[in-house]
Order: structure tokens, then sequence, then C-alpha cells
């Protein structure tokens, strides 16, 4: 069989593709090389609770809001099962040495209100931090389901660093930390991270805030299903490795195991370093393959997977970000010593136990370079399983307790209510996620250098295209629009927008 289109990748961007390829008729085919399908929407279980890899929480879900409609178009709303986190503080900051807690509420007008509060001389300036946020999002058409077409190339919140624009807005150093403490979210970086990837990450958030109750693995097993309803395929444990050329175009992908996948078009939404690879042959020119590859990543993190026990902990219905240095923008250049210097800690929702948080996850940054020692062992169910050594898991027990010593400081008596925890390194994200270096977040965008980390969708072989987080922006919302941009390449884009339009209006 030849498939009209082979997508490469079940991330939630390659889903997307299928689905909407699918939907227009075409017949379209997912490989995925790891028995689960999702990408960073993976779930593991320990002791019966459910651990999220990659996704922990959703913005803009509320009815109306970008991501909401966009999940319409998906047919996924009817069947999520979420949980609005609190609207007065879905994100609560907190810093050491100092008791007070810091909100990020729901809604632009309380959003200012709950931060007013606690800095009244600031309440003007937390006006205009609002309506630059919105102003940047207004900027991006598919963000808000248009089809104009809108040159950003000359836009000031592409030439200006987060840090830089934040602090110029606020007075108060606090404050100024404050609004930025949850930068973890699109790691975040002084002097690199344009004010638009800022923007466009927290405001979804600010319009609402949404957990996933009992995992986001549901977001891919319902796309799975919908996929299938359409006539899609899902092929688990076929991961490819080199494309199939005739002439000019590829007419195939050959897998691990030998198998040979036929198309018309193919769509990668895995690393693009890793896509690039699999053009071995002159249809690329090497200029372009290295300025691809020459990309730099953004930094991958350690996780702690921490089982409660049984009802001793209220349900946290909020994320935590702790941060134990004073500059909060600093966090991927730590030192051994400042290390970890923001943790993120994001709790679960049970169907089964409402009331109380079954499991947590802390998140800290840490550099791949940390555990290369160990890059040649491979530790993926239920292939390439390898112990890595007991150096290894000496590692990662220090730096766990470490992140719990600290969590301690901010949540007294954690430890006598843990039950048991497992851990993750950059290793994992990359046996997991397919990422060469565990990166979080795909390629770093850099404000100094706005449009090297756009990448387009069309490569320069005519029928190769690209989807995922390394294209626009990470995230749910990033790559759902990420899978629009490449399939507007493929289906024409005024189009597929008034197509998307008309299935949200008879939904």
């Amino acid at each position: 069989m030849t498939y009209d289109a082979v997508i490469i990748g079940s991330g939630f961007g390659g889903l997307c593709s299928a689905y909407i390829l699918a939907k227009e008729g075409m017949k379209v085919c997912v490989l995925e090389k790891n028995r689960q399908i999702g990408g960073s929407l993976q779930i593991y279980s320990r002791e019966k609770a459910i651990f999220d890899t990659g996704v922990h929480y959703l913005g803009g879900l509320a009815e109306g809001q970008n991501l909401n409609l966009y999940f319409k178009y998906f047919n996924l709303m009817q069947e999520l099962k979420l949980q609005k986190l609190d609207e007065d503080g879905y994100d609560l900051i907190s810093f050491s040495n100092d008791d007070k807690v810091y909100p990020h509420a729901q809604g632009y007008d309380n959003f200012i209100e709950k931060l007013a509060e606690i800095f009244p001389h600031e309440r003007a300036a937390l006006k205009i931090y609002i309506d630059k946020v919105k102003e940047v999002c207004a900027a991006f058409p598919l963000f808000n389901i248009s089809s104009e077409k809108k040159d950003l190339t000359s836009a000031w919140f592409l030439e200006v660093d987060s840090k830089t624009v934040v602090n110029s807005i606020f007075s108060d150093k606090k404050l100024q930390q404050v609004i930025g403490g949850s930068n973890m979210l699109y790691a975040g970086m002084e002097g690199r991270t344009p004010f638009y990837v800022h923007a466009l990450v927290v405001n979804s958030y600010i319009e609402s805030s949404y957990r996933c109750v009992d995992g986001s693995s549901q977001i891919a097993r319902i796309m799975s299903k919908n996929i299938k309803n359409l006539g899609g395929e899902i092929f688990n444990y076929s991961e490819a490795s080199k494309f199939i050329f005739k002439g000019s175009e590829i007419e195939a992908v050959e897998l691990t195991n030998g198998e040979i996948i036929e198309g018309k078009l193919f769509i990668s939404g895995i690393e693009l370093a890793k896509t690039i690879d699999m053009v071995d042959g002159s249809q690329m020119r090497p200029a372009y393959k290295n300025r691809i590859k020459g990309l730099e990543n953004t930094i991958s993190s350690f996780l702690i997977n921490v089982v409660m026990k049984p009802n001793s902990f209220p349900h946290l219905n909020h994320n935590i970000y702790h941060c134990t240095q004073p500059d909060i923008w600093s966090g991927p250049k730590y030192t051994q010593e400042t290390w970890p210097e923001t943790i993120g800690v994001f709790g679960t929702t049970s169907s089964k136990h409402p009331n109380f948080t079954e499991n947590f996850t802390a998140m800290a940054y840490m550099r791949y370079e940390e555990v290369s020692k160990w890059a040649h062992t491979k530790s993926i169910i239920p292939n390439n399983i390898n112990y890595r050594g007991d150096d290894y898991e000496a590692f990662k027990i220090e730096k766990a307790e470490k992140i719990l010593s600290i969590l301690e400081t901010r949540i007294p008596n954690l430890r006598s209510k843990i039950q048991s925890y497992t851990t993750a390194s950059p290793i994992t994200y990359r046996d997991y996620i397919g990422s060469k270096d565990g990166t979080l977040y795909g390629v770093i965008k850099d404000y100094k250098e706005p449009l090297k980390s756009f990448i387009t969708p069309r490569t320069k072989v005519s029928n190769l295209f690209l989807t995922g987080q390394s294209l626009n922006l990470h995230g749910i919302m990033g790559v759902t629009v990420s899978s629009v941009v490449t399939c507007s390449e493929i289906l024409g884009h005024p189009y597929l927008i008034d197509k998307i339009k008309q299935s949200i209006s008879q939904s």
C-alpha cells in the first residue's frame, strides 16, 4: 500500500497532522518507535499511581478560548476529563528565605488584582504588562484561528528578551522575579528568550488553567481513536531509520526492522537533526543540513516522581515554582553549588481520590552533559533495557535527596508523607521522547537571531515536511499551531483555516 501521507512520530504535532489530513480524505499512517504513542503525553505508573511524562497542565481550554476551539476541531473536548486549577493561584511562586507565596491567578483582571494586593504600587504596571502580553498574542493569527497573514520580521517583541521587557515594566525587584517565576514553562534564559515566547506561553494559562484527571495520555488515546475512525493507521514499534528516494523525491521510509512504508508525502514530527540524518544522499545541500543540525536545543531536566502515602497529602489544585536563587532567569546556567535554582512541583488529580494528591512530580533543570557518561545505555520497554550502573543510581539518589531537602523548606514534613519515589534524567527523556539530548522544548529561540530558529515546514525535499515543537513554539498549543502550519502547506492556508472554523461552528 502507498499512503497519501506518512507521519513519523506520534507526538501531539504528528497526531494533529494525521487527523487534519485524514479528515480531508487522505490515507495516512503514523509511525511510532515506542510502545506508547503521544510523545510528551505518555504516562507511566508506579504503585498504581499515574505520572505524566511532560504535559502537567493545559491553558486556554475554557469555552471560546484558543485551545478549546482547536480541541473541538480535533473532537477532543467531549471526552476529556479535566480539573480546573485554582482560579486565584494556578501557579504559586515562592523563594528561599521568603515566607510569602505569590500567586499567578486565572483571568486577566484577577491576575492583576491578586498581585496588586501584594504590590499595590505596581497596579498600573501590571495592567501595562497584561496589555503587552495581549498585544503579542494578537499578532500571531494562528493562535487566534485566523487566516490573516502578518509580517512579523520587524516586530519589537521578537528582538528583545523576556527579562529585559519584564524588568522595564516593573520597578519592584521582587515582582520582576514573581512575573518570571514560572519561566521553567519555556526554559526562559536571560539574554536569549524573546518576549513573544514568554507572552504566548503565559497568556494561555492566565486565560484558564486545567489539569488532566488521571493523566494526559487520554489526549493521545482519544486522538488515536479519532484518527482511526477517519481511516488512518498508527503503528507502534515502528522506528523510521532512513528515507528511500526515487530521483529527488522520497518514495518510502525504511524502518529499523527492514520494513518499507511507501508514501506520496512525508511529515516528520521527530527531532529535526534526526530527520535530516535520514536523508543520506545528495537531495539536501550540506549547508542546509549543517544549519538545521547546528541549532542549539533547550536544556533538559531531572525529575522526581513521588508516590504519597494514602490520604496523607491534601489535594494540590495548583502548581509550585520554588526559586532558591535571587535571579530566576539564571536557572539553566546553574553550577553544582547552586543546583537546583528552580524546582517545579506538579501534582496530579485522581478520579478515585479527588481530595488528595496521590503523587506529584518535582522537576529541575539538568544539562545533558551531566549524564553523558551513561549515554551508551538505553532503557526503553520492551527493547534495549540496560542497567545503567550503580554509579548512575547513586547519582540520581543524590540529586533527588537534594531536591527533597529544599522542598521540605517549602512543604514542612514532606518526607514523612512520601511512600516511594522514582527518578528520571536527561537520558530518560532522550530514550522516551526521542531527542538526542533530552531537550525539554526543542530548539532555543534567541532574540538576537530571531529568524534563525524559525523553521519552515517545507524542507529542501519537495515531499518532506516538518512539524512539532521546534517549528513555532512548544507545548500543546504550540505544536497544535505547528501542525496547522504544516498541513496548510499541503492543503492551502485559507482553505484549512476555513475548514477548521466550519468544523468548530458545527460542533
